[in-house]
């Protein structure tokens, strides 16, 4: 899964913003079960992009509503 900047996110359209969403919270959560279990991911700067991330959709979709 793709890591989106803000630019790329405000292009996205309601249903895509939200289908990414849920995408990159189901990887996100399945890092954490990695990390949880005792094992450790490929990547660990991967679980913070995500977050970020997640919080850039969550932040647009946000402004959205509000206009």
């Amino acid at each position: 899964m793709a890591i989106f900047r803000a630019q790329e996110v405000r292009q996205l359209s309601d249903v895509e913003l939200q289908e990414q969403t849920e995408k990159l919270r189901i990887e996100l959560i399945q890092h954490y079960g990695k990390v949880s279990a005792g094992g450790s991911t490929e990547n660990p700067g991967r679980i913070r992009e995500l977050r970020r991330t997640i919080a850039r959709m969550k932040t647009e979709a946000s402004s959205r509503r509000r206009s």
